[in-house]
């Protein structure tokens, strides 16, 4: 990886990319970086993806888990490359969500260039209070959750693999359940919000409510986009394509002449 690339928190799949576009993905609760591998490459060679990877899973499950979202997005953003001189965003899945947004809001309290756009995915609004599998606990419970969401049945089929991804599922699930959101200040970049049309855990209503956090210079809401994909609450793995393309069109309404995404996302407060 480059100099600016801390290789304990990100990781890159594919070839990296000398200008252009970075968007940093951060998993859903018990995943790994390696969820956005097939959007990395429906992105590539236009965006490089950086992918989160949290501790405890993967190449990083011998470290202690991070069970507080508050915690770990002052890790992430310890580790984010942000004064590079790449434009970036930031997208996140279901609890990734939530991380990546806590992430940004200490960026831009530390006086960081922050994200030029900030995409939610699968999960409502923090102000709108726990989701409604935030508190569940227990090895029976998770892996009936994972299974109903529609989680790979290849994994949750196989003893030995459920072994290796419950210590990260019931950390995670401890972090969103303890966390609790502070009425703050705004995102000053767009949301773009993405939904499953049949995601148990999230309405469109709810998800809409991402648009209340972007905020202009007057400090009133500039809202974003807002798209509904057929699917459940992992329809990413469905439809990367079109999912990678709404990205890509969201991402250009950023890019100038020269390819460079405008100045970075600072907060207002409301």
């Amino acid at each position: 990886m480059h100099e600016d690339v801390n290789d304990t928190w990100l990781r890159r799949f594919g070839p990296p990319l000398e200008g252009g576009v970075r968007l940093i993905c951060f998993p859903h609760a018990g995943g790994a970086a390696s969820a956005y591998v097939s959007l990395a490459r429906a992105l590539a060679p236009d965006v490089e993806v950086l992918a989160v990877q949290y501790p405890g899973r993967q190449d990083r499950r011998h470290e202690p888990p991070v069970e507080d979202v508050d915690r770990l997005a002052d890790l992430v953003a310890e580790a984010l490359p942000t004064e590079s001189g790449r434009p970036y965003a930031l997208f996140g899945h279901s609890m990734g969500s939530v991380v990546a947004y806590e992430t940004a809001l200490r960026l831009a309290r530390d006086g960081r260039r922050g994200p030029s756009r900030f995409f939610a995915s699968g999960r409502g609004a923090p102000s709108l209070g726990p989701g409604r599998s935030d508190g569940l606990r227990g090895d029976a419970a998770l892996t009936a959750e994972i299974r109903r969401l529609g989680g790979s049945r290849g994994v949750l089929d196989d003893p030995e693999l459920m072994a290796m991804i419950l210590p990260a599922l019931r950390s995670d699930y401890r972090a969103l359940g303890s966390y609790s959101w502070a009425a703050g200040p705004r995102l000053h970049c767009p949301i773009s919000v993405l939904i499953g049309d049949a995601d148990p855990l999230v309405t469109p209503d709810e998800a809409r409510t991402w648009l209340d956090h972007a905020a202009d210079d007057d400090g009133d809401g500039t809202g974003g986009t807002m798209r509904v994909f057929s699917g459940g609450h992992f329809y990413i793995d469905g439809r990367v394509t079109e999912v990678a393309a709404a990205i890509g069109e969201d991402l250009r309404q950023h890019i100038d002449k020269d390819n460079e995404l405008t100045e970075g996302a600072t907060i207002v407060g409301v």
